[in-house]
């Protein structure tokens, strides 16, 4: 199973969302570090719109999808960015 597909279920099981988007972003970042070739599953991009994100504030969904995420950051995944939303609030995609 690929990082990105284990991810989109991590957070399928846990938010149960409307909308869900992950993206690999890592060949945008080729070459920012010697060891960053672009190929592999290093940056990621979290696009979710979930009722249980109703009444938290945008740092409380960071930590959350963040924590949910620790095993995956803790085991090489480099930079992670999230873009929550509850329903019916705006989005940019």
């Amino acid at each position: 199973m690929t990082l990105q597909t284990s991810i989109e279920e991590k957070l399928k099981a846990t938010f149960a969302p409307e909308r869900l988007s992950v993206i690999n972003e890592s060949h945008l970042h080729a070459g920012h570090q010697p060891d960053i070739t672009g190929a592999g599953e290093t940056h990621m991009r979290v696009r979710i719109v979930s009722a249980k994100f109703v009444g938290m504030s945008r740092l409380q969904r960071h930590r959350a999808i963040t924590d949910l995420l620790k095993p995956e950051l803790d085991a090489g995944l480099h930079a992670l960015a999230v873009e929550p939303a509850a329903p019916g609030e705006p989005t940019r995609w």
